[in-house]
């Protein structure tokens, strides 16, 4: 039945949270309001339990003699503190505004439910020492009447909480790969808030790891141990880098505040967790040793792949551009394409990759009648969108720089017809007339994309770990999405070649020639 629920809920995500906020927002609303009227009833019991407000109470039975585990007994109560990362985790697709305003009523439904569990402990005590099984006090303080709707609003509000997870991953997944710490992943939006998005790839790997915990763990008290040690690790993590955008923005005494007084308590709820390693634990510890070998493979196998790069692979487009102008002219050259599209790095200085002028002039000459070399830079902001052209005092070659924040979508494709359309009204570049067309008067040619895939070359002198780092940044880039479809590519032509990624060059030996006088002075080889 848990299964079922779940594949229900992964393949609902392409709808978008506002098809399913629709249906989650009142049942959430019900939900809490639910829990404050049961855990208010049940109160009236015994009103002793609001001494709970107190610490005292607390710390006197974390350092008295009848709590045998000490410290550790924090491990037990942190779920109670847990939830409210969810909810800002998932900012991006319900808006601040919204959880802002809600607050303060979960908050307050929350405690009160957590006080009449408390009244219901306290006025049952006999009876639940004297019973053989300890029942969940949340379902002992429902009535006959509300037990089994009471189950039903709870599994429910299980489902919009794992909701809540799902999105909230989706935001951080995009917001990863916009500071390239992760592989590109395409990112779809199902409705016309940006915020809220699509993650095909992110989907189903969540839905495939929740089946796998969920067989594993089959129960939810089995799961408590690896939840809760999570939960304590995202929220020292949120710690730890509050503190530096508060040093960053130059608040360093707050700063510090907040890493001493929030670290404190998170570093004794973690060390009270790590109880629960062998008990559940470690599944999140792998789970968190393999997402973060991705992320270094990926984000320094990157840093390392440009530190040992030989300069001499670089080269100044500037030196080139009379050999292209020159292919361009060429007609005993076949036609390639009209606009031919070579999306690299082209630094301020002009240097560029040799591979890819060696793909254009010496592997198989490619004629174009314009050459674009298209540069996608991330910026800091989030919704950037602006370009500049540098054309090296020509009318066909094309130094396109192109700025999009990191929210925005990289639609190479939609872009270039833009500028195209723009370069030509300003005579810049010719006008490309086609002869055969369904559109009458198009003046914009055809487009072919040239991509290039590297290979790590065995001619290549570099340790083993460096070339495990960037041999697996390759695998993820390989393996992720595909330049074409982060791109936005998929309808144009597309030309991929495959190169050879030298590091450090090894030094080939010469080898020797010998001028055979008589054929007798060849030694046969001991194999033949």
């Amino acid at each position: 039945m848990t299964f079922s629920i779940l594949l229900v809920l992964f393949l609902l995500q392409r709808f978008g949270t506002s098809f399913i906020g629709k249906g989650f927002g009142p049942i959430m609303l019900l939900w809490f309001g639910f829990l404050a009227v049961i855990g208010l009833s049940n109160m009236f019991a015994d009103f002793s339990v609001l001494k709970a407000l107190s610490p005292h109470y607390g710390l006197m039975l974390l350092f008295s003699k009848t709590n045998k585990v000490g410290i550790f007994i924090l491990g037990s109560v942190f779920l109670a503190t847990t939830g409210a990362e969810a909810l800002y985790s998932d900012m991006g697709h319900v808006g601040r505004k919204n959880i802002y305003l809600t607050w303060p009523l979960v908050c307050l439904a929350l405690l009160l439910n957590y006080f009449g569990q408390g009244a219901y402990l306290i006025t049952h005590l006999a009876q639940i020492k004297a019973a053989k099984a300890f029942e969940n006090p949340f379902y002992a303080i429902l009535s006959p009447n509300l037990y089994l709707f009471g189950v039903l609003l709870a599994t429910l509000a299980a489902i919009i909480a794992s909701q809540a997870l799902i999105t909230g991953s989706f935001t951080l997944v995009q917001e990863a790969v916009g500071l390239k710490v992760l592989p590109r992943m395409k990112v779809e939006h199902p409705s016309l808030s940006r915020g809220q998005i699509y993650i095909s790839a992110v989907n189903w790997l969540l839905c495939l790891c929740t089946t796998l915990v969920l067989f594993y763990f089959k129960t939810s008290e089995h799961m408590e141990a690896a939840y809760g040690l999570a939960i304590t690790l995202t929220m020292l993590m949120t710690t730890l880098l509050l503190f530096e955008y508060l040093r960053m923005k130059e608040k360093t005494p707050l700063a510090y505040l907040v890493l001493v007084v929030f670290g404190v308590i998170e570093i004794i709820f973690l060390l009270a967790s790590l109880s629960k390693f062998a008990h559940g634990g470690y599944i999140t510890a792998v789970i968190t040793a393999l997402i973060l070998a991705m992320m270094v493979a990926w984000y320094f196998g990157n840093r390392v792949r440009e530190r040992y790069a030989d300069r001499s692979e670089m080269v100044n487009l500037r030196n080139y551009k009379q050999m292209l102008l020159d292919l361009s002219k060429d007609e005993s050259e076949p036609l390639f394409t009209d606009n031919l599209i070579i999306l690299a790095k082209v630094k301020r200085d002009l240097s560029i990759k040799r591979e890819i002028l060696y793909s254009i002039l010496d592997k198989k000459p490619k004629r174009a009648k314009v050459y674009w070399f298209v540069s996608v830079n991330t910026t800091d902001e989030p919704y950037t969108n602006y370009y500049t052209v540098d054309m090296m005092g020509t009318r066909n070659i094309v130094n396109l720089q192109l700025y999009l924040g990191y929210k925005m979508s990289p639609s190479v494709n939609l872009y270039l017809y833009q500028i195209v359309s723009d370069l030509m009204q300003k005579d810049v570049i010719d006008e490309q007339p086609q002869k055969y067309t369904t559109n009458p008067g198009r003046i914009v040619g055809n487009f072919s994309v040239l991509m290039i895939q590297e290979v790590l070359s065995p001619n290549t002198r570099i340790s083993p770990w460096i070339r495990l780092l960037i041999s697996a940044r390759i695998f993820l880039q390989d393996h992720s999405t595909t330049p074409v479809q982060w791109f936005g590519l998929e309808t144009s032509e597309v030309h991929l070649e495959k190169v050879p990624l030298f590091l450090k060059k090894r030094s080939v030996p010469v080898i020797e020639q010998r001028v055979i006088l008589n054929p007798k002075d060849i030694k046969r080889s001991t194999c033949e």
